[in-house]
């Protein structure tokens, strides 16, 4: 089994946050592998910005999430170990990469209900306290 050690990107603005759906149909939070010697939270805004053309500020930690599943490229079972981060966007405007099917902000409530893993569905809701914690900000 592939280990990869990834980070990625809970990305609000206002009562809003960032999904990508991936090749499989999966709605999911934009993320990827962790780059030689890169610090998580500088690949997390990479992975944000190459994958969603989304400029943001890191504000917080969200936390950690580990999953196994399939590689169809790589014939084999990988295991993503991802450091999440919470992130605030000035602006909505995006330029979803082709890799993906589709992508962009949602209403937090939407996006919960949206996301395909539960383990995505949890940290959204969390983090989303601690966002309008961050930014003071009332539903």
């Amino acid at each position: 089994m592939i280990v990869r050690r990834c980070s990625g990107g809970v990305v609000f603005h206002a009562n809003q946050v960032l999904l990508v759906k991936n090749d499989r149909g999966e709605w999911t939070l934009p993320k990827g592998k962790i780059s030689g010697t890169d610090m998580a939270q500088e690949s997390a805004i990479e992975r944000v910005k190459a994958e969603t053309g989304v400029d943001v500020k890191l504000l917080d930690i969200a936390g950690d999430t580990i999953y196994e599943f399939f590689s169809r490229s790589r014939q084999q079972r990988v295991c993503n170990a991802i450091n999440w981060f919470i992130m605030d966007a000035e602006k909505t405007d995006c330029k979803i990469d082709p890799e993906f099917l589709d992508g962009g902000f949602f209403k937090v409530k939407d996006a919960i209900e949206m996301l395909t893993h539960s383990k995505e569905k949890s940290l959204v809701e969390i983090s989303y306290k601690k966002y309008k914690d961050a930014k003071k900000i009332v539903d």
